[in-house]
């Protein structure tokens, strides 16, 4: 397989695993896209319709099991959330004109009947005997159940579904809090590993586990995958211009929020110091004891918006049985439902409602919030309370907010004021929710259902514009490339580098650009290495011989929910490294061992908490060192092992002190390391000012370059209006004083929009010891994931010829800046620049 093909390979959407239908298969009585949606899930064998409420999902899901039955022979299964059933025999019988499908509550029962579809409910197969491999087609209704990974039903019907041939997602909530949410489907339908997506789609905060947003730069492709495997859809023409969007129109809806005032003073906390109140955003415990103390206040506001509207139904959203206990009193007529009442008494009074029998319904979201259809004789919804559970609130507010609702539908919400930043986190999501479907629709509409050009829109992030010069930079004593490392050193001549010290990606751990090329855009550890394979062999021949090449590598923390051990474990990736190179001709010949702040690690992985060692100190390991991993290419004459041109030092440069310390292999590093520009953009503007003074000390003034940066940091609200920031730094300090700092008054926050990406940057006191043991003065070193050019910029101050590759342009960049300032002997700022007094 060529490089190039390899990378093609890379060009990911879901697969196809299913059958094409003949459209005269599928029942008539559904509408034009309820139809073209079917045929795209049982081609596709592993779908997930992701349509808004009322666009008939379950005359979709049954035909989607019958059809997929009867193709492959056997059973259907479709699990349902409780109280949920009597919508599906309903439609099943009276739409689509088939027999009524069974419900089974064992296998016992499903063996016993000989019904092609089958009913039954989320706990029975999560907590009973139904074995869902048992049958050939699966739907789960109302999946977004699934979206929280760490849930019991996620990771029990990970284990149980998998490997069935045809399997059907159906919601219209699929990713209620963040976009991260949608991958738990795809693993679930077996599209991508949920680690793997994790790793390809999302970026990690360094500083706090499990905060991981959206790459910037993967959004556009993101959205392109999931579309190849989830239909979004808010009306028919979404999907087809032609097609009639009449019954579809939604109702007006109007959200009335009704704050009630808190008694003030009255609040006391564990040391019994008084406060002004409980504030419920601050914790679960402090949210439970404001909703236990608001029950009467509550209540009465529900009484009050009952009672001003006497010939109207309601159905009343509550969460507590204290709750519910007020109601009925507050409110005799409420026919209400509760967890512990006999299951038929409970689906007859959700039917009675659904029917216009019961004027006034009380129910928990967890019973009635999912699947059922009150828009026929209801268009008030009232909610009690509220919490930070958004998808639970929007599925319950489309009980009545659907097609075919004829009326204005009114949802009043009650809330105290010390709720007021629950209520306002609940707006944020449902903001989110509104712009993943129009990006998704926006997909639908521009590629169609099938999307053949999709793939094609993909494949143009592959490669870099430019030939070869004019991708690169070159001074006196550097060179930079922007592109590919396996390319580029390709062009590189035979036995030409003296020395290669690189942080090569840590497998698919992160991603470092929106391109196929990059290392860090792999499935998983193996095909990491399977591109490092047509790496390698290249850095061994480009190398002279004798010569070393050190990778700095660290290990990588596998997380419990995502390798099913339930417990942190690590992958042993400086030993793969060591295998890998080996196998590609390089002799290994030591390491150096890193050390790192086990705390700081810790506040990334959450895996070495000091509480969990007092639990239980068994599932306890130890922090992460990194590595440098010592490789050798075989001299010509292997008598003595001399390099064909020796690393040679005078005893008086080089002291039996420092050879002692870098002979031990346990070394200590500052930290110190270049900073990135979006580092840059977010300094606190007290630093920036003494930094950028000093800057413009050491450099050749560049107007250009002056106003460029003050206008980005403009754009960053960085730039004020009452004082300079970026002031030129004065060049003599006896006539002109240019460190007055006139912001010590001000209070600024510095506010990050990116975190630290790679898991451990190359430190320079690191790469100075490296360059200094194994390169003599003059020497070329080499770098093919030169990032900001730390190792080719350390090459030139000390001496040598740095080259560099990179294909982060951002990175490229920036690093051939450091590389500039470098070459004309200046001072170029690190991180540790913005640490210090910036008086």
């Amino acid at each position: 397989m060529t490089y190039r093909e390899f990378l093609q390979t890379k060009v990911e959407l879901a697969k196809e695993s299913g059958f094409g239908v003949n459209p005269e298969e599928i029942n008539p009585a559904l509408k034009p896209h309820q139809r073209d949606a079917v045929a795209w899930a049982l081609k596709g064998g592993k779908r997930a319709l992701f349509e808004s409420f009322g666009l008939g999902k379950t005359v979709q899901e049954i035909e989607f099991c019958r059809l997929a039955a009867e193709h492959i022979g056997g059973q259907a299964l479709i699990v349902l959330p409780l109280g949920v059933k009597q919508e599906f025999t309903r439609d099943a019988v009276e739409l689509l004109g088939y027999e009524k499908p069974v419900y089974c509550r064992t296998m016992q029962e499903v063996r016993e009947t000989d019904a092609q579809i089958i009913l039954t409910n989320y706990e029975r197969v999560r907590d009973g005997d139904i074995d869902p491999k048992y049958f050939q087609a699966t739907s789960l209704d109302e999946a977004s159940v699934l979206r929280s990974f760490g849930s019991k039903t996620y990771q029990t019907f990970l284990d149980k579904f998998r490997g069935v041939p045809y399997k059907l997602v159906a919601t219209a909530t699929p990713s209620p809090n963040k976009y991260k949410e949608l991958i738990h489907y795809a693993g679930y339908l077996e599209i991508m590993d949920t680690g793997q997506a994790l790793t390809r789609f999302f970026q990690r905060d360094s500083t706090k586990a499990n905060n991981l947003t959206l790459y910037p730069n993967q959004e556009d492709e993101f959205w392109m995958w999931v579309s190849s495997w989830a239909l979004f859809i808010t009306k028919p023409s979404d999907l087809n211009p032609e097609y009639s969007d009449e019954g579809y129109d939604l109702p007006p809806l109007e959200v009335r929020t009704h704050e009630i005032p808190v008694e003030y003073g009255k609040a006391e906390d564990k040391d019994g110091q008084l406060s002004l109140f409980t504030q419920a955003a601050a914790g679960l415990k402090d949210a439970a004891k404001v909703k236990r103390d608001s029950i009467a206040a509550r209540t009465e506001k529900m009484k009050e918006i009952v009672d001003a509207s006497p010939g109207e139904h309601f159905v009343i959203w509550h969460d507590l049985e204290d709750e519910r206990n007020a109601i009925k009193k507050a409110l005799p007529e409420v026919k209400d439902i509760y967890g512990a009442m006999d299951y038929d008494k409970r689906e007859q009074r959700v039917i009675d409602f659904s029917d216009g029998k019961i004027r006034l319904f009380a129910t928990k979201k967890s019973l009635s919030g999912s699947g059922c259809n009150f828009q026929r004789h209801c268009h008030r919804e009232i909610f009690m309370g509220i919490d930070y559970e958004f998808n639970d609130f929007i599925q319950a507010i489309h009980r009545c907010y659907r097609f075919l609702q004829r009326e204005k539908v009114i949802i009043d919400v009650i809330y105290m004021e010390n709720e007021r930043e629950i209520w306002k986190a609940l707006l944020e999501k449902w903001k989110n929710h509104n712009h993943m479907v129009e990006k998704m629709i926006a997909i639908v509409k521009k590629y169609g259902l099938n999307g053949t050009n999709k793939e094609k829109k993909m494949e143009r992030k592959m490669g870099v514009k430019g030939t070869r010069e004019e991708r690169t930079v070159k001074g006196n004593h550097y060179t930079a490339v922007y592109g590919d490392c396996v390319e580029e050193t390709r062009e590189m001549e035979e036995n030409s580098v003296d020395l290669i010290h690189t942080s090569i990606p840590f497998g698919n751990h992160y991603e470092y650009s929106a391109n196929y090329n990059d290392f860090g855009h792999n499935q998983n550890t193996e095909r990491f290495f399977e591109q490092m394979d047509y790496l390698t062999p290249e850095l061994l021949r480009v190398l002279r011989p004798g010569r070393v090449a050190a990778v700095h590598v660290k290990d990588r923390v596998l997380f419990g929910n995502a390798t099913g051990t339930g417990m942190p474990t690590i992958e042993p990736f400086h030993a793969i490294c060591i295998e890998h190179y080996m196998k590609h001709g390089f002799q290994y010949f030591g390491m150096i061992t890193v050390v790192t702040d086990v705390v700081r690690e810790n506040n990334q992985t959450y895996r070495l908490g000091w509480t969990e060692q007092c639990k239980d100190g068994s599932k306890m390991g130890v922090g992460c060192p990194e590595y440098i991993l010592l490789f050798r290419k075989l001299p010509s004459d292997h008598s003595k092992a001399y390099a064909d041109t020796p690393v040679t030092k005078s005893k008086e440069e080089y002291t039996r002190a420092q050879w002692q310390i870098d002979a031990h292999a346990y070394w200590r590093s500052s930290g110190d390391r270049l900073i990135r520009k979006e580092e840059l953009e977010n300094l606190s503007v007290d630093n920036l000012q003494a930094v950028y003074r000093e800057y413009s000390r050491g450099h050749v003034y560049d107007y250009k370059e002056h106003v460029a940066l003050a206008k980005k940091l403009d754009e960053h609200g960085k730039l004020p209006a009452i004082f300079m920031v970026v002031a030129p730094g004065s060049w003599n300090q006896m006539e002109v004083w240019d460190d007055i700092n006139r912001m010590k008054t001000l209070n600024t926050t510095q506010s990050r929009r990116r975190k630290q990406m790679h898991v451990c940057p190359l430190q320079i006191d690191i790469v100075e010891r490296i360059i200094n043991r194994y390169s003599n003065e003059g020497d070329v070193v080499y770098d093919p994931f030169g990032g900001l050019m730390t190792v080719p910029m350390t090459a030139i101050k000390m001496g040598r010829y740095g080259i560099g590759c990179e294909l982060n342009w951002d990175y490229f960049r920036d690093g051939v800046g450091y590389l500039q300032a470098a070459e004309i002997e200046a001072d170029t700022p690190t991180l540790f620049d913005f640490l210090g007094d910036a008086s």
